[in-house]
């Protein structure tokens, strides 16, 4: 293992800022706990690579980690922490080594402390209409249960990602842009308007404006 990049925000380094890491594999990292933060690292890091956290152990049974269980392929438990080199005492709280990456999609594997051998457990997801985790019959599971796969059926009918003129033959476009191609369009003259903000569309995609030239 070679370390191809290290930076520390109290030396100007600001992770969120930075899109790559040099020819990294992974990213390692013990990040800051507040938790607006952590879930915005974690969103932003296993995008540019897969990426291992160190973070309570607890932390994966709360709902606020719900949206990030699915992409969390391993939970690797560790006991307590102790962090003061030399110190005869441990912290108060057990943690775990958590592996996040984009690509994956069917939630953790536990290991258990003390033992290489993967530990059989129940894969778990989460649901993409209301966002909470349960435990998927089948690998290509997508739902909760009927009643938000009949919920994110509506929603798509409700949805269109097509450009739409505005009312009253107004100049401005409106179109529903994934987040990955954001800056595409934004380049390309279109603004990026905050309405899906905290909802559910906004998950998915952000409501985008382009206001044509006469």
């Amino acid at each position: 293992m070679r370390c191809v990049y290290a930076g520390d925000i109290r030396s100007g380094q600001d992770a969120l800022a930075l899109d790559y890491y040099g020819a990294a594999d992974a990213i390692i990292t013990n990040p800051p706990y507040t938790r607006e933060l952590m879930h915005r690292l974690i969103e932003h890091f296993q995008r540019i690579a897969p990426t291992w956290l160190l973070l309570e152990a607890d932390w994966a049974s709360t709902r606020q980690a719900a949206p990030f269980m699915a992409s969390c392929s391993d939970i690797v438990a560790i006991g307590r922490v102790k962090w003061i080199e030399g110190s005869k005492h441990t912290g108060k709280d057990n943690h775990a080594w958590y592996r996040f990456d984009i690509r994956h999609k069917n939630g953790p594997f536990f290991h258990a402390r003390d033992q290489s051998a993967v530990i059989s457990s129940r894969r778990t997801g989460v649901c993409e209409q209301c966002r909470k985790a349960y435990e998927p019959q089948r690998s290509s599971s997508r739902f909760c249960s009927q009643t938000c796969r009949q919920r994110a059926h509506r929603n798509r009918l409700s949805v269109t990602s097509s450009v739409t003129l505005a009312p009253s033959e107004s100049s401005e476009l409106f179109r529903y842009v994934r987040h990955d191609d954001v800056a595409r369009f934004e380049a390309d003259g279109w603004e990026r308007l905050p309405a899906l903000d905290q909802t559910h569309h906004g998950y998915w995609s952000a409501l985008m404006r382009r206001r044509e030239q006469d």
